[in-house]
Formats: C-alpha cells, structure tokens, sequence
C-alpha cells in the first residue's frame, strides 16, 4: 500500500477504537464492533455472541438494534452457533462450510447455503488471563486480505480489552472452584460440608403476635338493643361500679307506659266485676279470670322494669376497658350475649400468636418464646408457650394459622395491652440440613405422595 492509503487505514482504526472505548456497556460496544467495522471489510452481515463456552448467546446483528424476534433465520442461528462455536474454536480465522456433511448437524447446511455466504471469520475476543468473552463472526463471500486480518488482530485487542472493562470481574461458579481443587482438598471440603449439616440448631419460626389479658372477662349485650352512649374510651382504666355504655331505652320506655295502662286497666276490670259478683252469678265465674289477668299484666311490668334496670352497663371489677373504635358502635343493633368489649386486668398480659400453618414446628408446653414489640424492636422480650391449639383457624389476616398462648417471663409489665410484634418460636434441637430442607422435603411429599 502507497502512504495515503497507510494513513487513511490507521486513521479508520483509530476511529474504530474510539467507537469502542466511547461505549457504556456491552450492548453499546458490541453495536459499534458488528455496524462500525463494515467500512474495513466490507462484509455481508457481523455476528457479536456473548459468551465464550457453553452458555455463548446471539448479543447483535449487523443493522439490527436488538435481535430479539423469533424469525426462521434467527432461529436457525441460535441452533447453528453451538457447532460452529467448537469448529472456530479449534482453529479462529477463516472457517468455509465444509464439504464432508456427515459430521454437520441436520439443517445447518440447509440454512448456510440459503442465508450466509461461502464462508465466515470468526475473531475472539478473550481476557488478559486467555479466557475468552465473546465472538465476532463477519459474513464474507471471499477470505480477507492479509493487511486486514492483521488490522482486525490489532482491533482485536482493543475489543476485547473494553469488553473486559465494561463486563466488570467475571463470576466464578461454585462447579469451577470445585474443579480446581485436588483430589484431597475436595475430600476435606466434603467432610467438612457434612460436619456442617450435622450442627445442632434449634428450631424456630416467626409468626405475627399481640399482647393480651390472660385475666380478661367479657363484657356483653345483658339484651336485645341499640347503643346508645359509649361512657368510656378504649384502654381506658375503670374503677368498679363505673358505667361502661347504656342500650337505647326508647323502646322499653313505651313497653312501660303500655304496661302500666295495661294494669290500670286489668284492675279497673276486676273491680267492676267483683261489685257485680254480688248477685250475678256469672260474674262471680269472671273472678279468677281477670284476676289473672291482672296478675299477667303486673308480671309484665316487672320484666319490663326489670330490663329497664339493665340499659345501663357498669363495671363488675377495676380493670382496663379493651374495644375498638367507639363511633363504630353507637347505633349500632346489637343482640344478647353479643360482646361490646372486654375488662381486663392490666397486671396480667400474655401473648397470643398466630402461627402459620406452613412454617408450624412441633412445640411443647414451656417453649422459649421471644417478643419483639413493634414499638420496641431491639429490646425483645421473653415469654413462654403455656397454650397451643390442635386445630388451624384463620388468622386475622385470613392466613390458617394455630393459636398459641404465651405469657411474659419477667418483663410482663412492660407490654401493653394491645401492642403488636413478631414472635419468634423456638422449638426442639435438629441437625442443620434437615433444617435448611425441612420446607423442601415437607413439598416435595406434598407432591410426590411418598
């Protein structure tokens, strides 16, 4: 070559390098390697795959932004590649589609001589340790000129040193860590993998949990009713004989005045017939009839006075009002023997936890138990199981979960009623691998039957 054609050769590399060294991630460079480098070769098509071993994938095609279509040819490409990968890998440089077919795969041949030309040159682009990080395929209908696979060597190198740069440190699995390894190395490793999961550890779970009373009596509807008048605010402390809410007693109010006018006039009744009694003989028949009739009446209005007596609900014992909001009960119809809320006795809180069907461990009367509080989370608090239930419910969250009952250790009066946390169970002591594959085991059963 003449001195222009040198300089305008060395100026088109130069600004091939350029290209590379401005790109932000593999995706960029490996564009610029498959679009930019046809003014050098002038190819049919360039092929960038990611990947050097078994895991290469198809990253760009020459005039494509990303090839992620399933069209036939890229389907066919991702097929051909795998063979193709091991013949240049032997040998990288010029690679011609070979004439003896009996050791191609079925189909490569077919597509080859429909989409691509004579002949492909494959360029690798490895790590400064040899590894290699990608292939660059060019599409070409002739071999190229010996000062342009010179070029594409030195290019080469500048590829795959951006490539390295912008692809960060490689990631080493666990299989090739192992494959360095000597025999007696991975002996000891094994053994001391074995002694790992024979460690004792002890079983545990965590489930959602609230402090309760564990000395807590109900406070509920003495009748049919409305409420009317809520006398106290949740958690609010209250003192024996103090009122706690009063029923609607409109209702029971007009029941009274009928009941009186109803006796009024029962004993209005019985008078008139009792002076008639005198010389009528079939008044003197009336007698026991209205007589207890009048006594009906008097019956009623005592039930009547009675219920009234009861409108009003006071406070059996000193202890902490527990309810919810109290606007969502005024008005609101309730039966007999419904609970409006509950009296409970502060100096005795426990812990009631929900625990999940699905992360449920055998557990025993007395099971450690640590509660760490929403509002306290670094100071956890000890408790143990004293109740367990045999049967899963729904929790409130609408998870099947089982009671459990705890109560506080030493710290119960630091907890008050109502707070919410995480529980963390503890159970018996196993060996580490049955409890990292405990949940895989218990599925696997689920699904297999065995």
């Amino acid at each position: 070559m003449n001195l222009p054609a040198e300089v305008s050769l060395a100026s088109m590399v130069a600004a091939l390098e350029a290209r590379a060294r401005a790109a932000n991630n593999v995706a960029e460079l490996g564009f610029s390697i498959a679009n930019d480098a046809y003014s050098l070769l002038g190819f049919r098509q360039a092929l960038v795959f990611e990947g050097g071993g078994e895991d290469s994938r198809l990253l760009t095609v020459s005039g494509l932004g990303r090839p992620t279509e399933d069209s036939p040819y890229l389907v066919w490409l991702r097929r051909c590649w795998p063979w193709l990968r091991q013949q240049v890998a032997i040998n990288p440089g010029w690679f011609e589609a070979p004439a003896d077919m009996s050791d191609v795969p079925a189909g490569v041949m077919d597509g080859w001589s429909e989409w691509w030309p004579i002949g492909v040159f494959a360029v690798p682009l490895r790590r400064r340790s040899g590894e290699t990080l990608a292939w660059v395929c060019f599409l070409m209908e002739q071999p190229p000129q010996e000062f342009q696979a010179q070029v594409l060597a030195q290019l080469a190198q500048t590829w795959s040193y951006c490539w390295e740069m912008l692809g960060g440190k490689p990631d080493v699995s666990w299989k090739r860590h192992w494959q360095k390894l000597s025999s007696h190395q991975r002996r000891w490793g094994a053994l001391v993998l074995v002694l790992i999961f024979l460690l004792p550890i002890r079983q545990a779970a965590l489930a959602p949990a609230e402090v309760v009373a564990l000395d807590a009596a109900t406070v509920a509807s003495p009748l049919d009713g409305v409420i009317k008048t809520i006398h106290v605010r949740p958690n609010q402390m209250v003192k024996a004989g103090q009122p706690l809410f009063s029923l609607d007693d409109t209702t029971l109010r007009n029941r009274l005045e009928v009941a009186q006018k109803s006796i009024a006039v029962a004993d209005a009744e019985l008078l008139a017939t009792t002076q008639k009694a005198f010389d009528n003989t079939q008044s003197k028949g009336e007698l026991a009839l209205l007589g207890g009739r009048a006594f009906e009446k008097r019956a009623e209005l005592t039930a009547v006075q009675a219920q009234l007596a009861r409108i009003d609900v006071i406070a059996s014992h000193d202890g902490v009002a527990v309810f919810g909001d109290p606007d969502d009960w005024l008005g609101r119809p309730v039966s007999t023997g419904e609970r409006i809320m509950l009296l409970a006795n502060p100096d005795k809180p426990g812990v009631l936890i929900h625990l999940p069907v699905a992360d449920a461990i055998a557990l025993e009367i007395g099971a450690p138990v640590k509660l760490f509080l929403t509002v306290r989370p670094l100071s956890p608090l000890d408790a143990k199981v004293t109740e367990t239930s045999y049967q899963a419910v729904l929790s409130p969250e609408g998870v099947a979960s089982y009671r459990l009952r705890a109560v506080f250790e030493d710290a119960g009066s630091q907890a008050r009623i109502g707070i919410r946390g995480t529980a963390k169970v503890y159970g018996g002591w196993v060996c580490l691998g049955y409890y990292l594959l405990r949940r895989p085991l218990a599925t696997l059963r689920e699904w297999s039957g065995w």
